[in-house]
Protein backbone atom coordinates (compact mmCIF):
# COMPACT_ATOMS: atom_id res chain seq x y z
CA UNK A 1 0.00 0.00 0.00
CA UNK A 2 0.98 3.10 -1.40
CA UNK A 3 2.01 5.89 1.56
CA UNK A 4 0.63 9.09 1.10
CA UNK A 5 2.72 12.22 1.64
CA UNK A 6 0.76 15.46 2.45
CA UNK A 7 2.36 18.67 0.07
CA UNK A 8 4.33 21.25 1.97
CA UNK A 9 1.30 24.43 2.97
CA UNK A 10 1.96 27.69 1.29
CA UNK A 11 3.44 29.99 3.04
CA UNK A 12 0.14 32.87 3.74
CA UNK A 13 1.15 36.55 2.46
CA UNK A 14 -1.18 39.06 3.94
CA UNK A 15 -2.65 41.79 2.26
CA UNK A 16 0.19 44.02 4.35
CA UNK A 17 3.21 42.50 2.31
CA UNK A 18 1.77 42.02 -1.00
CA UNK A 19 1.08 46.34 -0.13
CA UNK A 20 4.70 46.59 0.60
CA UNK A 21 5.87 44.45 -1.98
CA UNK A 22 3.65 46.74 -4.99
CA UNK A 23 5.98 50.29 -3.08
CA UNK A 24 9.18 48.53 -3.21
CA UNK A 25 8.30 47.92 -7.73
CA UNK A 26 7.06 51.33 -7.52
CA UNK A 27 9.53 52.66 -5.95
CA UNK A 28 12.23 50.98 -8.04
CA UNK A 29 10.51 51.55 -11.55
CA UNK A 30 10.67 55.93 -10.46
CA UNK A 31 14.50 55.10 -9.50
CA UNK A 32 14.75 53.52 -13.13
CA UNK A 33 12.83 56.57 -14.48
CA UNK A 34 14.43 58.97 -13.01
CA UNK A 35 17.74 57.25 -14.05
CA UNK A 36 16.51 57.63 -18.02
CA UNK A 37 15.23 61.41 -17.21
CA UNK A 38 18.68 62.41 -16.05
CA UNK A 39 20.36 60.61 -18.82
CA UNK A 40 18.13 62.55 -21.33
CA UNK A 41 19.02 65.71 -19.18
CA UNK A 42 22.42 64.96 -19.58
CA UNK A 43 22.47 64.44 -23.43
CA UNK A 44 20.47 67.95 -23.82
CA UNK A 45 22.81 69.91 -21.84
CA UNK A 46 25.70 68.36 -24.05
CA UNK A 47 23.31 69.34 -26.98
CA UNK A 48 23.09 73.03 -25.54
CA UNK A 49 26.68 73.40 -25.16
CA UNK A 50 27.06 72.20 -28.65
CA UNK A 51 24.20 74.36 -30.00
CA UNK A 52 26.36 77.73 -29.84
CA UNK A 53 28.24 76.75 -33.03
CA UNK A 54 25.21 74.78 -34.92
CA UNK A 55 23.38 76.23 -38.07
CA UNK A 56 20.53 76.86 -35.95
CA UNK A 57 22.34 79.03 -33.24
CA UNK A 58 23.64 81.12 -35.85
CA UNK A 59 20.32 81.45 -37.82
CA UNK A 60 18.92 82.39 -35.20
CA UNK A 61 21.18 84.71 -33.71
CA UNK A 62 21.52 86.25 -37.35
CA UNK A 63 17.64 86.99 -37.30
CA UNK A 64 17.54 88.40 -33.87
CA UNK A 65 20.34 90.87 -34.62
CA UNK A 66 18.75 91.72 -38.27
CA UNK A 67 15.49 92.88 -36.82
CA UNK A 68 17.18 94.58 -33.94
CA UNK A 69 19.33 96.72 -36.17
CA UNK A 70 16.19 97.58 -38.82
CA UNK A 71 13.80 98.46 -35.77
CA UNK A 72 16.65 100.99 -34.52
CA UNK A 73 17.61 102.75 -37.52
CA UNK A 74 14.11 103.42 -39.00
CA UNK A 75 13.35 104.70 -35.52
CA UNK A 76 16.06 107.65 -35.57
CA UNK A 77 16.49 107.68 -39.71
CA UNK A 78 15.87 111.56 -39.94
CA UNK A 79 18.63 112.23 -37.25
CA UNK A 80 20.97 110.15 -39.23
CA UNK A 81 20.06 112.12 -41.79
CA UNK A 82 20.93 115.63 -40.41
CA UNK A 83 23.88 114.24 -38.26
CA UNK A 84 25.73 113.32 -41.84
CA UNK A 85 24.99 116.82 -43.24
CA UNK A 86 26.34 118.11 -40.42
CA UNK A 87 29.64 115.78 -40.90
CA UNK A 88 30.57 116.16 -44.21
CA UNK A 89 30.14 119.90 -44.24
CA UNK A 90 27.13 120.51 -46.37
CA UNK A 91 27.03 123.99 -47.69
CA UNK A 92 23.05 124.12 -47.50
CA UNK A 93 23.32 123.24 -43.60
CA UNK A 94 26.52 123.88 -42.12
CA UNK A 95 25.40 127.20 -40.80
CA UNK A 96 22.94 124.97 -38.23
CA UNK A 97 26.04 122.68 -37.23
CA UNK A 98 26.81 123.38 -33.38
CA UNK A 99 23.84 125.19 -31.97
CA UNK A 100 21.01 123.43 -29.93
CA UNK A 101 18.36 124.08 -32.32
CA UNK A 102 20.24 123.00 -34.50
CA UNK A 103 19.11 119.89 -35.70
CA UNK A 104 15.86 120.88 -35.93
CA UNK A 105 15.97 123.83 -37.85
CA UNK A 106 18.10 121.83 -40.31
CA UNK A 107 15.20 119.35 -40.18
CA UNK A 108 12.38 122.02 -41.08
CA UNK A 109 14.38 123.09 -44.35
CA UNK A 110 14.73 119.34 -45.44
CA UNK A 111 10.88 119.19 -44.85
CA UNK A 112 10.13 122.07 -46.69
CA UNK A 113 12.63 121.29 -49.68
CA UNK A 114 12.05 117.92 -50.54
CA UNK A 115 9.22 116.56 -48.27
CA UNK A 116 8.96 113.74 -45.29
CA UNK A 117 10.73 111.89 -47.79
CA UNK A 118 13.95 113.75 -47.56
CA UNK A 119 14.03 113.35 -44.33
CA UNK A 120 14.32 109.60 -44.73
CA UNK A 121 16.47 109.50 -47.93
CA UNK A 122 19.33 107.06 -47.92
CA UNK A 123 17.11 104.74 -45.14
CA UNK A 124 16.46 102.58 -47.76
CA UNK A 125 19.63 101.81 -48.18
CA UNK A 126 20.45 102.09 -44.47
CA UNK A 127 17.97 98.81 -44.01
CA UNK A 128 19.42 96.85 -47.19
CA UNK A 129 22.44 97.42 -45.11
CA UNK A 130 21.81 97.53 -41.32
CA UNK A 131 20.21 93.73 -41.46
CA UNK A 132 23.26 92.33 -42.50
CA UNK A 133 25.45 94.13 -40.51
CA UNK A 134 23.19 94.05 -37.47
CA UNK A 135 23.19 90.06 -38.01
CA UNK A 136 26.58 89.60 -38.49
CA UNK A 137 27.91 91.70 -35.54
CA UNK A 138 25.25 89.99 -33.43
CA UNK A 139 25.92 86.88 -34.54
CA UNK A 140 29.70 87.21 -34.54
CA UNK A 141 29.40 88.46 -30.88
CA UNK A 142 27.95 85.67 -29.50
CA UNK A 143 30.52 82.90 -31.65
CA UNK A 144 33.50 85.15 -30.63
CA UNK A 145 32.58 85.63 -26.67
CA UNK A 146 31.98 81.56 -26.84
CA UNK A 147 35.56 81.45 -28.25
CA UNK A 148 36.75 83.67 -25.60
CA UNK A 149 34.47 82.44 -23.05
CA UNK A 150 33.56 79.20 -22.70
CA UNK A 151 31.89 79.84 -19.29
CA UNK A 152 30.70 81.82 -17.44
CA UNK A 153 34.09 81.76 -15.06
CA UNK A 154 35.79 82.57 -18.07
CA UNK A 155 34.41 86.10 -18.53
CA UNK A 156 36.79 89.02 -17.91
CA UNK A 157 35.82 92.38 -18.79
CA UNK A 158 39.40 92.52 -21.45
CA UNK A 159 37.56 89.02 -23.05
CA UNK A 160 34.37 90.91 -23.62
CA UNK A 161 35.85 94.22 -25.21
CA UNK A 162 37.80 91.95 -27.49
CA UNK A 163 34.84 89.87 -28.66
CA UNK A 164 32.91 93.19 -29.12
CA UNK A 165 35.66 94.45 -31.52
CA UNK A 166 35.94 91.51 -33.77
CA UNK A 167 32.46 91.34 -33.75
CA UNK A 168 32.21 94.75 -34.91
CA UNK A 169 35.43 94.47 -37.10
CA UNK A 170 34.04 91.24 -38.89
CA UNK A 171 30.69 93.43 -39.63
CA UNK A 172 31.96 96.13 -41.35
CA UNK A 173 34.15 94.09 -43.81
CA UNK A 174 30.86 91.90 -45.12
CA UNK A 175 28.82 95.62 -45.42
CA UNK A 176 30.92 98.54 -45.69
CA UNK A 177 30.41 99.20 -49.67
CA UNK A 178 26.14 99.31 -48.20
CA UNK A 179 27.51 101.98 -45.66
CA UNK A 180 28.85 104.03 -48.61
CA UNK A 181 26.05 103.92 -50.55
CA UNK A 182 23.87 105.05 -47.55
CA UNK A 183 26.24 108.53 -46.95
CA UNK A 184 26.13 109.44 -50.31
CA UNK A 185 22.72 109.23 -50.73
CA UNK A 186 22.12 111.24 -47.57
CA UNK A 187 24.76 114.04 -48.69
CA UNK A 188 22.91 114.56 -51.64
CA UNK A 189 20.44 116.97 -51.71
CA UNK A 190 18.18 116.03 -54.29
CA UNK A 191 16.79 112.92 -54.47
CA UNK A 192 18.88 110.13 -56.87
CA UNK A 193 18.11 106.67 -57.46
CA UNK A 194 20.01 104.46 -55.82
CA UNK A 195 21.11 102.12 -59.08
CA UNK A 196 22.05 105.36 -61.08
CA UNK A 197 24.04 106.35 -57.63
CA UNK A 198 25.76 103.02 -58.07
CA UNK A 199 26.79 103.36 -61.41
CA UNK A 200 27.99 106.79 -60.51
CA UNK A 201 30.60 105.90 -58.30
CA UNK A 202 31.62 102.39 -59.41
CA UNK A 203 32.54 104.74 -62.67
CA UNK A 204 34.78 107.25 -60.70
CA UNK A 205 37.65 108.13 -62.14
CA UNK A 206 39.88 107.48 -59.19
CA UNK A 207 40.16 104.27 -58.39
CA UNK A 208 41.30 103.83 -62.55
CA UNK A 209 44.15 106.11 -62.00
CA UNK A 210 45.05 104.96 -58.38
CA UNK A 211 45.68 108.28 -57.22
CA UNK A 212 46.21 109.79 -53.80
CA UNK A 213 45.12 113.72 -53.43
CA UNK A 214 48.57 115.30 -52.10
CA UNK A 215 50.80 113.22 -54.15
CA UNK A 216 49.63 112.20 -57.35
CA UNK A 217 51.45 108.47 -57.33
CA UNK A 218 50.05 105.51 -56.98
CA UNK A 219 52.12 103.75 -55.57
CA UNK A 220 50.19 101.98 -52.79
CA UNK A 221 46.40 102.67 -53.76
CA UNK A 222 45.02 99.63 -56.01
CA UNK A 223 43.19 99.68 -59.30
CA UNK A 224 40.37 97.97 -59.42
CA UNK A 225 37.05 100.06 -59.34
CA UNK A 226 35.63 98.36 -56.60
CA UNK A 227 37.86 100.21 -53.95
CA UNK A 228 35.74 103.10 -54.86
CA UNK A 229 32.80 101.34 -52.64
CA UNK A 230 35.82 101.38 -49.90
CA UNK A 231 37.03 105.22 -49.42
CA UNK A 232 37.89 105.19 -45.74
CA UNK A 233 37.76 101.81 -44.72
CA UNK A 234 40.58 101.66 -42.80
CA UNK A 235 39.27 104.39 -40.74
CA UNK A 236 36.14 102.39 -40.77
CA UNK A 237 37.84 99.57 -39.25
CA UNK A 238 39.89 101.83 -36.80
CA UNK A 239 36.77 103.46 -35.29
CA UNK A 240 34.92 100.46 -35.07
CA UNK A 241 37.46 98.88 -32.73
CA UNK A 242 36.64 100.98 -30.28
CA UNK A 243 33.20 101.64 -30.88
CA UNK A 244 31.84 97.93 -30.92
CA UNK A 245 34.14 96.94 -28.26
CA UNK A 246 33.06 99.17 -25.82
CA UNK A 247 29.29 99.72 -26.98
CA UNK A 248 29.32 95.43 -25.99
CA UNK A 249 31.25 95.77 -23.40
CA UNK A 250 29.24 98.46 -21.14
CA UNK A 251 25.91 97.01 -22.03
CA UNK A 252 27.36 93.76 -20.51
CA UNK A 253 28.61 95.35 -17.88
CA UNK A 254 25.50 97.39 -16.81
CA UNK A 255 23.45 94.72 -17.37
CA UNK A 256 25.63 92.35 -14.77
CA UNK A 257 25.13 95.66 -12.31
CA UNK A 258 21.68 95.91 -12.43
CA UNK A 259 21.12 91.83 -11.71
CA UNK A 260 23.00 91.92 -9.30
CA UNK A 261 22.58 95.07 -7.49
CA UNK A 262 19.20 96.50 -8.57
CA UNK A 263 16.64 93.85 -7.75
CA UNK A 264 13.60 96.03 -9.00
CA UNK A 265 15.27 95.87 -12.44
CA UNK A 266 14.68 92.30 -12.70
CA UNK A 267 11.28 90.68 -14.52
CA UNK A 268 9.29 88.88 -12.19
CA UNK A 269 8.44 85.41 -11.73
CA UNK A 270 11.40 83.96 -14.58
CA UNK A 271 11.62 80.70 -15.86
CA UNK A 272 15.18 80.30 -16.33
CA UNK A 273 14.94 76.39 -17.77
CA UNK A 274 17.64 73.75 -17.22
CA UNK A 275 21.51 74.53 -17.04
CA UNK A 276 23.83 74.24 -19.31
CA UNK A 277 26.58 71.25 -19.38
CA UNK A 278 28.20 74.33 -17.13
CA UNK A 279 26.23 74.62 -14.59
CA UNK A 280 25.03 78.06 -15.56
CA UNK A 281 21.33 78.76 -16.18
CA UNK A 282 20.18 81.43 -18.32
CA UNK A 283 20.93 84.98 -17.07
CA UNK A 284 17.40 86.83 -15.81
CA UNK A 285 15.76 89.13 -17.98
CA UNK A 286 15.71 92.72 -16.95
CA UNK A 287 12.69 94.75 -17.58
CA UNK A 288 12.35 96.58 -20.65
CA UNK A 289 13.29 100.02 -18.98
CA UNK A 290 16.14 98.53 -17.42
CA UNK A 291 16.67 97.05 -20.99
CA UNK A 292 17.08 100.11 -22.66
CA UNK A 293 18.73 102.66 -20.08
CA UNK A 294 21.62 99.72 -20.32
CA UNK A 295 21.77 100.39 -24.09
CA UNK A 296 21.50 103.89 -24.13
CA UNK A 297 24.51 104.28 -22.04
CA UNK A 298 26.61 102.04 -23.55
CA UNK A 299 25.76 103.52 -27.03
CA UNK A 300 26.65 107.34 -25.67
CA UNK A 301 29.92 105.58 -24.06
CA UNK A 302 31.04 104.02 -27.12
CA UNK A 303 30.10 107.12 -29.51
CA UNK A 304 32.09 109.05 -27.58
CA UNK A 305 35.54 107.00 -27.68
CA UNK A 306 34.89 106.29 -31.28
CA UNK A 307 33.31 109.32 -32.90
CA UNK A 308 36.43 111.00 -34.24
CA UNK A 309 37.09 108.12 -36.11
CA UNK A 310 33.57 108.41 -37.71
CA UNK A 311 34.06 111.85 -38.79
CA UNK A 312 37.34 111.22 -41.11
CA UNK A 313 35.20 108.54 -42.35
CA UNK A 314 32.31 110.13 -43.37
CA UNK A 315 35.00 113.45 -45.28
CA UNK A 316 36.82 110.41 -47.05
CA UNK A 317 33.34 109.03 -48.16
CA UNK A 318 31.88 112.00 -49.47
CA UNK A 319 35.15 112.74 -50.74
CA UNK A 320 34.03 110.90 -54.52
CA UNK A 321 31.28 113.14 -54.62
CA UNK A 322 33.45 116.44 -54.26
CA UNK A 323 36.27 115.12 -56.00
CA UNK A 324 35.97 112.13 -58.12
CA UNK A 325 39.26 112.13 -59.22
CA UNK A 326 41.10 111.05 -56.50
CA UNK A 327 41.60 109.39 -53.33
CA UNK A 328 41.68 111.37 -50.15
CA UNK A 329 43.78 109.37 -47.30
CA UNK A 330 42.66 109.01 -43.78
CA UNK A 331 45.85 111.09 -42.91
CA UNK A 332 45.14 113.89 -45.29
CA UNK A 333 41.51 114.14 -43.80
CA UNK A 334 42.40 114.48 -40.28
CA UNK A 335 44.94 116.91 -41.28
CA UNK A 336 42.34 118.82 -43.55
CA UNK A 337 39.89 118.65 -40.58
CA UNK A 338 42.62 119.74 -38.04
CA UNK A 339 43.37 122.65 -39.83
CA UNK A 340 39.95 124.31 -40.87
CA UNK A 341 38.11 123.94 -37.55
CA UNK A 342 41.32 122.61 -34.72
CA UNK A 343 40.32 119.52 -32.21
CA UNK A 344 36.53 121.05 -32.08
CA UNK A 345 35.92 119.65 -35.86
CA UNK A 346 36.66 116.09 -34.85
CA UNK A 347 33.61 116.62 -32.63
CA UNK A 348 31.05 118.29 -35.10
CA UNK A 349 27.46 116.67 -34.61
CA UNK A 350 28.33 114.90 -31.81
CA UNK A 351 25.24 116.31 -29.70
CA UNK A 352 23.46 115.21 -32.30
CA UNK A 353 25.10 111.86 -32.16
CA UNK A 354 24.03 111.61 -28.81
CA UNK A 355 20.90 112.11 -30.10
CA UNK A 356 20.72 109.30 -32.17
CA UNK A 357 22.80 106.94 -31.04
CA UNK A 358 21.17 106.74 -27.26
CA UNK A 359 18.23 106.08 -28.19
CA UNK A 360 19.40 103.88 -31.41
CA UNK A 361 21.54 101.48 -29.23
CA UNK A 362 18.78 101.69 -26.66
CA UNK A 363 16.16 100.04 -29.05
CA UNK A 364 18.91 97.60 -30.96
CA UNK A 365 20.02 95.55 -27.66
CA UNK A 366 16.45 95.83 -25.70
CA UNK A 367 15.03 94.58 -28.96
CA UNK A 368 17.82 91.65 -29.80
CA UNK A 369 17.41 90.64 -25.89
CA UNK A 370 13.47 90.47 -26.96
CA UNK A 371 14.42 88.34 -30.14
CA UNK A 372 16.33 86.00 -28.24
CA UNK A 373 13.91 84.85 -25.88
CA UNK A 374 11.13 84.76 -28.58
CA UNK A 375 13.40 82.52 -30.58
CA UNK A 376 14.70 80.80 -27.71
CA UNK A 377 18.12 81.49 -27.81
CA UNK A 378 18.66 83.15 -24.77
Amino acid sequence: MASLTSAAPRPSISHSQIHRQELTAAAQAGREGLERAARGLSLKQQRSTRETKSFDYVARTMIAGGVAGITAKTIIAPLDRVKILFQVGSPQYERYAGTLTGVFKAGRDIQKTVGIRGLFQGNSATVLRIFPYAAIKFMAYEQYRTLLMPTRRDETPFKKLIAGSLAGVTSVFFTYPLDLMRVRLAYETTATPYMTLVGKIYNEPAARHGQTVTTGTSSWVPTFRITNFYRGFICSVMGMIPYAGVSFFTHDVMQEFCRNHIAWTLKPHQNRGLPDANGDYARPELKTAAELACGGIAGAIAMTASYPFEVVRRKMQVAGALDPRVFVGMWDTAKRVYLSKGPRGFFVGLSIGYLKVTPMMAVSFTAYERMKALLAIN
